[in-house]
């Protein structure tokens, strides 16, 4: 109907700033989390503001090494997903910055430190902060580093593979999140 056609144009037009602007989206991945055992990860974000950009973020890792070697074996698998916010204080995707986000992630862990293997689902806060380097119009470099801090659902197991449950429950936690050393591209 016409009317429909116009309520369509009305709200294609008044997103038309947001869609055609520079500099308004990103699509970055962290150079450091490849090097944690393989991580996948890639991190989307929008310019909400003059100093706000609102990040979406994930990372996978399956792998598990020397699987077939239980005295060596060594595991970070998780899924991690992530929404929040980033303010700038000069404008988006440029200088310094300070991030707040919810994470969650579910993890199987163990054989990094000692043969203690742990896996579990963790949730909450993660405060992170840092520097972006303008490279380009089209590409920054960004590093930085991020506190997590919330609750977990785990089972602990003595080794990786004997199945030997030695704690479980849940509990409080503060952990590192991410060193970041990302290559982003802005569009």
């Amino acid at each position: 109907t016409p009317m429909n056609r116009r309520i369509i144009l009305i709200v294609l037009l008044s997103l038309a700033p947001l869609l055609c602007s520079a500099q308004k989206w990103s699509v970055a991945t962290n150079a450091a989390d490849w090097l944690a055992f393989g991580t996948v990860n890639a991190n989307a974000s929008v310019a909400a503001a003059r100093h706000l950009t609102v990040n979406a973020e994930a990372r996978y890792n399956p792998w598990t090494f020397n699987a077939n070697d239980p005295s060596t074996q060594l595991q970070y698998r998780h899924q991690t997903y992530a929404l929040g916010v980033r303010w700038w204080p000069w404008y988006v995707y440029s200088g310094w910055w300070m991030g707040f986000q919810g994470q969650y992630q579910e993890y199987n862990r163990g054989g990094i430190i000692s043969r203690e293997t742990e896996e579990g689902d963790a949730f909450g806060l993660v405060v992170s902060g840092g520097y972006t380097m303008m490279l380009h119009e089209h590409l920054n470099l960004e590093f930085g580093a991020a506190l997590w801090g919330g609750y977990t659902l785990y089972t602990a197991y003595s080794c990786p593979k004997c199945g030997r449950v030695t704690d479980s429950g849940s509990k409080w936690f503060i952990l590192p999140s991410s060193i970041i050393a990302s290559l982003v591209w802005v569009f």
